[in-house]
C-alpha cells in the first residue's frame, strides 16, 4: 500500500481507501453486516487507512459498522471521513423507521446537530474530515454551510473541513474553490476513466491551493470492472436501476470502447486495478474510495496502490 497526504493541510491516507456507502445495507441491494465487517477488517489488514462514509448511508449504519471496528481494533492510523447535508432525522408520518424523505439541509444549527450525532455514532472525540454532502450550489453560496464548518473546526468537533462536489458539477462549483481554499482541506470528486471533467478546471485549482482530492465512483458503481453488460439488470433496491440505466449502459459500452487499448496495456490486471490506478495518476488526486462489500473485492482494490499509477503517457487524452 502507498501513501500520501491528503493536500498540503490533510491527514496522510492510503492511495486506496475503502468506500462505505454499500455497507449501510441501502441503495445497493442485499448486504450482510458480517460480511462488511470482515470486508473492513480486510481493508485495514491491507493497509488502507482512509475509510468514507456519510450519516446518510443506511440511515447511520454504515457509521456504527465502522465504530464497531474502530472499538476492536482501535482508532490508530484509520481516517474517518464522513458527510453531513443530507437530513434524514424530520420523522415522517408514514415511515415507521421514524424517519421521513431525505432533504438538503445546510443551515449551520443543522450541520452542527448531524455532526455531533456522527461523533457519537462513531464513538470518536473529534471527526477526522467532514465533508458538505453534494449540496446544490445555490446552497454553497450562503454563509451558513461555511460558518458551521469553521466553527465546528474551532470547537475542535472536526479536524479537517471538506466538500463533496455535486456530481457532473466540476466546472460549476470549481469557483468555491477561490472563495474558500483556506477552510477547505479536502475535496471529493467522481472522476474515473469515463468521466473526466474535473481535470478541466478543478483539479488545477485544487493543486493551486494545494487541496486534497478524494476520487468517489472511480470504477463507475462496478462497470469498469468489466462485469455488466448490455443485459444487466438491477434490483429496485439497488440505486443502479436508475444510475445505471439500460439506456446509460449502452452510453458508457459505447465510451468504453474508446478507452479499451489501454486495459490492453496490462494484460496481467483486471480492469478493476488499471480503472483505480488511472484514478490515482492525476497529480491532483491523492486517493480513490472503491466500494466493496466483501474481502475479495477490497484485496483486488487494494492491490491497485501497489501498482502504482499509470505513467502518463500511456493514458489517453480527453
Amino acid at each position: 500500500m502507498q501513501y500520501k497526504q491528503l493536500g498540503k493541510r490533510g491527514p496522510v491516507v492510503s492511495t486506496i481507501g475503502f468506500g462505505a456507502w454499500a455497507i449501510g445495507g441501502m441503495n445497493w441491494g442485499k448486504t450482510d453486516d458480517e460480511i462488511s465487517l470482515r470486508a473492513l477488517n480486510e481493508a485495514i489488514d491491507q493497509g488502507v487507512t482512509l475509510i468514507d462514509t456519510a450519516d446518510v448511508y443506511g440511515f447511520g449504519h454504515s457509521e456504527e459498522l465502522i465504530a464497531q471496528i474502530i472499538k476492536e481494533r482501535g482508532k490508530d492510523n484509520i481516517i474517518i471521513a464522513t458527510k453531513a447535508g443530507n437530513d434524514f432525522y424530520f420523522a415522517s408520518e408514514e415511515d415507521d423507521e421514524g424517519y421521513g424523505p431525505i432533504r438538503q439541509n445546510y443551515k449551520k444549527e443543522y450541520l452542527i446537530f448531524a455532526a455531533e450525532q456522527s461523533l457519537k455514532r462513531l464513538g470518536v472525540d473529534a471527526l477526522d474530515i467532514l465533508q458538505l454532502h453534494s449540496p446544490d450550489l445555490d446552497k454553497l453560496e450562503q454563509d451558513e454551510p461555511w460558518e458551521a464548518l469553521e466553527q465546528l473546526k474551532k470547537d475542535g468537533k472536526i479536524l479537517h473541513a471538506g466538500l463533496s462536489i455535486q456530481s457532473f458539477k466540476e466546472t460549476e462549483q470549481a469557483h468555491l474553490l477561490d472563495l474558500h481554499h483556506d477552510l477547505i482541506d479536502s475535496i471529493q470528486v467522481r472522476y474515473n476513466l469515463l468521466e473526466r471533467e474535473a481535470e478541466k478546471v478543478l483539479f488545477p485549482k485544487a493543486l493551486q491551493y494545494g487541496i486534497g482530492v478524494i476520487v468517489r465512483i472511480p470504477l463507475l458503481f462496478g462497470f469498469l470492472t468489466g462485469k455488466f453488460d448490455r443485459n444487466t439488470r438491477f434490483t429496485e433496491d439497488d440505486h443502479r436501476k436508475m444510475n445505471l440505466s439500460p439506456e446509460k449502459l449502452e452510453d458508457y459500452l459505447n465510451k468504453l470502447d474508446k478507452v479499451r487499448p489501454l486495459f490492453e496495456k496490462f494484460p496481467d490486471q483486471s480492469m478493476a486495478q488499471v480503472s483505480l490506478r488511472f484514478c490515482i495518476s492525476h497529480p491532483a488526486c491523492q486517493t480513490a474510495i472503491p466500494g466493496a462489500k466483501t474481502p475479495q473485492q477490497v484485496r483486488e482494490n487494494c492491490s491497485a496502490s501497489d501498482l502504482g499509477p499509470i505513467p502518463r503517457d500511456l493514458i489517453p487524452e480527453i
